[in-house]
């Protein structure tokens, strides 16, 4: 075979592989286990991404799903925290551990979600809203007690290059190198392959109708975002402070669940918001 014959194989046999496993990496709402990962430092976007996650949560779709929530997996950045437990609670009731305050606790309860799905075959997707250095710390707590995995069982979905640069150099090595980690497009810009979750004109304080099915969860969104959106140095969202929305680290879970028609924040309540007489538990 000639040199260009054999490049020309292995370029074949390189998209072969990647087509084939890519058909593969599909979440399975019966086995897979999703891993929501917020900073919640020092923006508040991740606060309107709580409350947006709520509504695909309740769907007849997804309400069915094995997920778990961790509240304070920020890395290096500097800045403080924004607390939001009793959206947590709203949401998420108690599946959810906050690492801000009990951060090995927080590792001991995920580890033991994620070696129970690994044990069923199962995969553990991770969606970055935030850096990879909890991640880090997860897939080492998960080693140090014998718990072996592959890069296919773990899938890491990250979409900001700035989440990426406050991310400690070593953990953002470790998780490329440890996981299937998958670079997505920004959710704060439309017109490209993700979703534009970020949108100044969309105002979020007609979500908090009683009659929709997570007025809840959007009036204690807006009431966080409110107390602590550039308060004491934290980051100024300044959509958010003129009443509109950013929920644009949602599109890795859009991305891990396969959400279409979703291309702005209009589109994507329009999917999703429902009236209370269609709301269920999760």
């Amino acid at each position: 075979m000639t040199k260009k014959l054999l490049t020309f194989a292995l370029v074949l046999t390189t998209l072969f592989s990647f087509n084939s496993y890519s058909a593969d990496t599909k979440f399975n709402k019966d086995k897979d286990l999703l891993l929501l990962n917020f900073d919640l430092k020092t923006d508040v976007d991740d606060v309107h991404t709580i409350a947006a996650l709520d509504l695909i949560l309740q769907s007849d779709e997804f309400s069915s799903i094995n997920y778990y929530a961790i509240s304070g997996t920020y890395g290096i950045q500097a800045g403080l925290y924004v607390p939001a437990d009793k959206l947590f609670n709203i949401v998420f009731n108690e599946n959810w551990t906050d690492a801000h305050q009990y951060r090995q606790t927080s590792i001991n309860r995920t580890i033991k979600k994620i070696n129970k799905t690994l044990s069923e075959n199962g995969r553990v997707w991770i969606t970055e809203a935030g850096q990879s250095d909890f991640t880090q710390e997860l897939l080492e707590a998960l080693t140090g007690f014998g718990v072996k995995y592959t890069k296919d069982q773990i899938i890491v979905v990250q979409h900001a290059t700035w989440n990426e640069n406050e991310t400690s150099v070593d953990a953002l090595a470790f998780a490329k190198k440890q996981t299937t980690y998958i670079k997505i497009e920004d959710g704060n810009k439309e017109e490209n392959s993700s979703p534009g979750f970020n949108n100044k004109d969309y105002s979020v304080k007609q979500l908090e109708n009683p009659q929709l099915i997570s007025s809840k969860a959007w009036i204690e969104a807006n009431k966080v975002s409110k107390k602590y959106n550039g308060v004491n140095g934290r980051y100024n969202n300044k959509n958010i402070a003129d009443g509109g929305a950013d929920f644009s680290d949602l599109v890795e879970v859009t991305y891990i669940l396969d959400i279409t028609n979703v291309d702005t924040v209009s589109d994507f309540f329009a999917k999703f918001n429902k009236t209370n007489t269609l709301s269920k538990k999760h």
